[in-house]
């Protein structure tokens, strides 16, 4: 991850993140402007209609010059309550829009990054970015920032006011705002660091329920309940400390700029009496001077508030923005080679060398070498850590090479874009990935825009269409989180629906029955048959039934290839294809 470059300054830094966002929203931005110079307009007329009121209305005497007073005072009330509820509808409404459009930025950047950057990075971590933080940024734009311009606003405008009414009463007053200001600027560095520790801390309690809930068979299996309470119970005491922490300390800021700003407005009014007492300043004078002053002095002690949201929010965008500006280091080219028509599916893997960052010591594929004709399916045998998966890595360019090359009908996989690229491939995994969606969809997921005559199709060539018609709305049932209405069988067959629906002219089966039983097995490995028909097929196998049909057995050990043939001349040769196959096979 990237260092906390951006909230290093100013909150106001990292806050411009924001900007652009904003922009794409400018009709209500210009309605909310001028919403809320209407709303500051007529906040600061007010005191003129109470002098007004004091002065004309008591002062003459008369019922209508009363009448007149409080008629006027209640039109600007009610200027403002409309001004008001305008500018709220629209600041909220941009609110919500702008966090909409940086979750969606964020997400798109995220599911766009590479696997490296994804295996250095635990998921709840980044979920937690993308939901806590983001939604501390809707109250910037929805509330503080119409708060802060507001009060900005509202604190020139009672100054300037100030001056005018009273100007050496105002002389006075302004020595206050210094006072006000300065425990704000000294506390709000610290206010900083303490709002991105807090946002931290919330993340890791996050990543823990998200880890813990994702993993509850498990945790249930090994009645495991009471430590996993304990655990997130104590991330929460930590998140709950830290943010203890930094709301006393924004607490003090706020009660000391509020106690000093309106100490200096006391004293002053106190010298304002006076002056009404000696007949120097008339009291519709000094009430109108009163207002101004409490309004501003109010508005100052809102900026303190402001100020200290805006430093929590900082630590929040400094997160997403760390995000944002991460690059991926497996991208398309700026002008990538198209595969020819129709793709044949010949791979070749030249001297290919590959470390994973997390383990730079280990090597995953060593001087690797390969060759695969089109539609020849070549088994790949070995131990854990042979480098089986990372050979389908390379493939897929979740990885690239530290030396050699991948190639695909002769051309360099780094040459194409990344979606052509996987567009051509499919893929069956060991464990499928089934989204909490319908089976239609999960099977559509292959091919988005495949007709429902396809994917009926798919299912029957999936061996699949006999348990989708038990479902209770057969392929328009809803799965459950990771499948969980389907037994392990039926999942492998809903994933190689979705990989013939595909039709893709390369096959990658990622022991795809190695953990079923005897009768599950049988029924997807027919469907792999029929997946596998005139395709390029790379097979990680463990099982005996994928072996014995394949063209050809590449054994690895320590990433690199040490044997390769039939199963009949590795067995003659021994070695350690013979080892497995005593061991995992002839059993």
């Amino acid at each position: 991850m990237t260092t906390d470059v951006s909230t290093a300054k100013a909150p106001i830094g990292s806050l411009r993140t924001l900007w652009p966002f904003v922009q794409r929203h400018r009709t209500l931005f210009i309605a909310w402007l001028v919403a809320l110079a209407a709303s500051s307009a007529a906040t600061l007329s007010l005191p003129v209609a109470v002098r007004t009121m004091i002065d004309q209305g008591f002062a003459q005497g008369g019922g209508a010059a009363i009448d007149r007073a409080f008629l006027l005072l209640f039109a600007v009330a009610v200027a403002l309550a409309l001004a008001t509820a305008a500018r709220f509808f629209f600041v909220s409404l941009l609110g919500e829009r702008v966090v909409a459009d940086l979750r969606e930025r964020l997400y798109a950047h995220l599911i766009a990054l590479d696997a490296g950057f994804h295996d250095r990075n635990r998921s709840g971590e980044l979920v937690s970015r993308l939901t806590a933080d983001a939604e501390l940024l809707r109250s910037v734009v929805g509330s503080s920032m119409s708060v802060a311009l507001r009060s900005t606003v509202t604190v020139v405008g009672s100054l300037a006011m100030l001056f005018v009414t009273a100007p050496r009463l105002a002389a006075f007053a302004l020595v206050g705002i210094p006072l006000a200001v300065l425990p704000i600027v000294i506390g709000g560095r610290r206010l900083k660091k303490m709002s991105r520790v807090s946002q931290d801390r919330v993340a890791d309690a996050n990543t823990l329920a998200n880890e813990t809930l994702g993993a509850i068979r498990t945790v249930q299996a090994h009645a495991r309940e009471p430590y996993e309470r304990d655990r997130f119970g104590a991330a929460l005491k930590e998140a709950v400390a830290t943010a203890r922490r930094r709301i006393q300390a924004q607490s003090w800021v706020t009660a000391i700029a509020i106690v000093l700003i309106f100490g200096a407005i006391t004293l002053v009014l106190w010298s304002g009496a006076h002056d009404v007492v000696a007949n120097r300043m008339s009291a519709g004078t000094l009430g109108q001077f009163m207002l101004y002053a409490m309004i501003g002095g109010g508005s100052v002690g809102a900026l303190a508030e402001v100020w200290n949201e805006l430093q929590r929010a900082a630590g929040g965008m400094g997160r997403i923005s760390e995000l944002l500006v991460e690059t991926a280091a497996v991208q398309s080219p700026a002008n990538p080679v198209t595969l020819p028509k129709p793709v044949r599916g010949e791979l070749t893997f030249d001297r290919v060398s590959f470390h994973y960052p997390l383990r730079p010591d280990a090597p995953a594929l060593e001087e690797f070498d390969l060759r695969v004709r089109p539609g020849e399916t070549v088994a790949l045998v070995g131990p854990s850590g042979a480098g089986k998966s990372t050979v389908f890595s390379m493939l897929l360019r979740f990885h690239d090479p530290q030396s050699g090359s991948v190639r695909v009908d002769g051309t360099d996989v780094r040459q194409l874009d990344l979606a052509e690229l996987r567009q051509a491939i499919a893929l069956v995994p060991q464990q499928p990935t089934i989204f909490a969606a319908s089976a239609r969809d999960n099977i559509r997921y292959g091919r988005l825009e495949a007709s429902d005559a396809e994917i009926e199709h798919a299912v029957k060539a999936a061996h699949a269409a006999d348990f989708i018609a038990a479902l209770p709305q057969r392929l328009d049932t809803e799965l459950g989180e990771r499948g969980a209405r389907l037994s392990g069988g039926q999942q492998q067959r809903i994933a190689i629906a979705r990989a013939l629906l595909k039709d893709a002219p390369i096959l990658l089966l990622d022991e795809a029955t190695s953990a079923l039983d005897a009768q599950s097995e049988r029924a997807v490995q027919q469907a792999l048959e029929t997946l596998m028909e005139g395709r390029t097929t790379l097979v990680i196998a463990h099982r005996l039934a994928t072996v014995l049909k394949a063209d050809r057995i590449v054994v690895m050990d320590r990433g690199r290839i040490i044997a390769e043939g039939t199963h009949e001349q590795l067995l003659a040769q021994g070695g350690l294809y013979a080892e497995l196959a005593k061991l995992q096979f002839l059993d």
